[in-house]
């Protein structure tokens, strides 16, 4: 899905909003548990799709690198970077071998890691328990003793009770082209939950073209969540509403976004 979906992603997302409301979150919670100058405050950014979160942060100062396991998306994040002339390595990876692939970050940026993001409800994309334990294992792995983890899904408790399919659309428009992008989600019987997007484009004959992608995704309630962490060796976990300083509440915020220390 990422793969084809990678030259969509940027028109999809509007990133100037999104930086200027997640940045001053990540940075200030970056500064409260890591003691070190900026510079030398190491950070990987995992599933980072278009890099966009790895190359702000690296436009502040720190020493960031990005993984994906789409090569689609891992191809767009080095272009973007080479736009925008900042360092950044990226490199593709999947849950479960980060710390594997963390063997090809170049020197001065690689292990033991002081911070390492999974943002944009990615993590979701696992495939169960079991395989959730396993990335917070390789996440673990990655870090410091003291490195700090942070993580941002959709509130699943809320989907979950409130049964809410569809999600908020977004479009994409310019002199050139016009593009809507529709989300919805189907509930599984095996307790999953399918994530579809539909994409429109209007034609030059006034039609609309349409097409379909859809993943699986694992929904990581804060119970879950809260005792995998745990599980996997963290502690200080903190838990807000979204990528500021509001709590979480299971009823109505959008996301779980959980910080963590490694014991």
């Amino acid at each position: 899905m990422y793969d084809s979906f990678s030259q969509e992603y940027d028109h999809f997302v509007n990133w100037p909003n999104r930086l200027a409301f997640e940045l001053p979150f990540l940075v200030e919670q970056i500064a409260a548990a890591i003691y070190k100058p900026v510079e030398t405050i190491r950070i990987l950014d995992t599933a980072t799709g278009t890099g966009m979160h790895a190359i702000a942060l690296a436009q502040k100062g720190y020493s960031v690198s990005g993984m994906d396991i789409s090569e689609g998306m891992v191809t767009i994040a080095r272009q973007n970077a080479a736009a925008l002339n900042t360092d950044v390595f990226f490199t593709t990876a999947a849950f479960g071998n980060i710390a594997e692939r963390s063997t090809l970050i170049p020197k001065g940026k690689g292990l033991p890691l002081d911070v390492v993001l999974c943002l944009g409800n990615s993590l979701p994309h696992v495939d169960g328990i079991d395989a959730l334990q396993t990335a917070l294992m390789d996440f673990s792995a990655c870090l410091r003793p003291g490195g700090l983890l942070i993580l941002q899904n959709r509130n699943f408790d809320s989907v979950l009770d409130k049964k809410e399919r569809w999600i908020e659309p977004q479009s994409y428009k310019n002199e050139n082209e016009e593009t809507v992008f529709l989300r919805f989600y189907d509930f599984l019987p095996d307790g999953h939950i399918q994530f579809n997007i539909i994409t429109l484009k209007p034609t030059l004959e006034g039609q609309w073209t349409q097409s379909i992608m859809e993943t699986r995704l694992f929904p990581i309630t804060r119970d879950i969540m809260v005792q995998a962490l745990e599980d996997a060796g963290f502690t200080r976990i903190q838990l807000f509403g979204s990528l500021s300083d509001t709590p979480f509440d299971s009823r109505t915020s959008g996301n779980l976004v959980v910080s963590a220390i490694k014991k």
